[in-house]
């Protein structure tokens, strides 16, 4: 299956530029008109109670999930409504999600090295430069020739955060990548994202790591019912919350 790239357009000046993008399921509103843009390089933290659809739209941000109206684009790249995801899936934007979603019959290399063959047309010595390279850098380079099921929870999203590395992206998503470890795992993916920050990597992150989110993001935006209620620098957001639905999220934070 050869995946298409989306519809290139002129305007690149954001990373991400989202314009009242809604989606339903039925009755059932999940996005409610959301506008959003993301600068190059920021590193913009999605929170918020569960089921206020956050996950939802960082999956429409690159085509994983439909959406009904409004416009999106990503990494200079138009996603259109209701599109099929391989018509629009944008390899420009490496996504990272809960479970590592590792091919379990492949090593650690081979799950690196595939998709840059096949979608990048890379040279396979070339892929396996870079992906050694990337193994090394979230800390796991010994791991490379071993199958998924003997790797740590910890070891394993840092192989999934590599492998999205390894298209080389100008965008990263992650979508709550430490939810399904073990607490002792969850420093050491932490440490891998804060690396990407420190490097300039554009990323927006879900995540309900709030003391991750306060130290590493350049802005929080909180979402409640489909709905961008409030955002702003981490230093105002978790200190001086406008929105009461937002200064209620905060109390319960501090509350634990």
């Amino acid at each position: 299956m050869t995946i298409q790239s989306a519809n290139r357009v002129a305007d690149n000046n954001y990373a991400i530029k989202a314009i009242a993008v809604e989606k339903a399921y039925g009755d059932l509103t999940v996005l409610d008109r959301i506008d959003l843009e993301v600068q190059w390089k920021e590193v913009v933290v999605l929170c918020g109670v569960s089921g206020s659809g956050k996950s939802t739209f960082l999956r429409c941000l690159n085509g994983l999930d439909p959406f009904d109206s409004g416009s999106i684009i990503t990494a200079g790249r138009e996603i259109l409504p209701k599109k099929s995801v391989w018509s629009i899936l944008n390899p420009s934007v490496g996504i990272v999600f809960q479970s590592f979603n590792l091919f379990p019959h492949l090593t650690i290399l081979q799950n690196l090295i595939l998709a840059p063959m096949k979608v990048r047309g890379m040279r396979k010595n070339q892929a396996i430069d870079l992906a050694r390279s990337l193994l090394d850098r979230v800390g796991i380079g010994s791991k490379a020739d071993v199958f998924p099921e003997t790797l740590s929870g910890g070891q394993q999203q840092r192989a999934a955060i590599a492998r999205a590395l390894c298209m080389q992206p100008d965008i990263m998503l992650l979508d709550e990548p430490t939810s399904a470890l073990d607490p002792e795992m969850i420093s050491e993916v932490l440490d891998v994202m804060r690396a990407l920050a420190q490097d300039g990597m554009t990323m927006v992150i879900v995540t309900h790591e709030m003391g991750f989110a306060r130290e590493v993001a350049d802005r929080i935006v909180f979402m409640d019912e489909g709905k961008i209620v409030e955002q702003g620098p981490p230093s105002e957001f978790f200190h001086n919350p406008k929105e009461p639905r937002a200064q209620k999220f905060i109390a319960k934070i501090l509350s634990h």
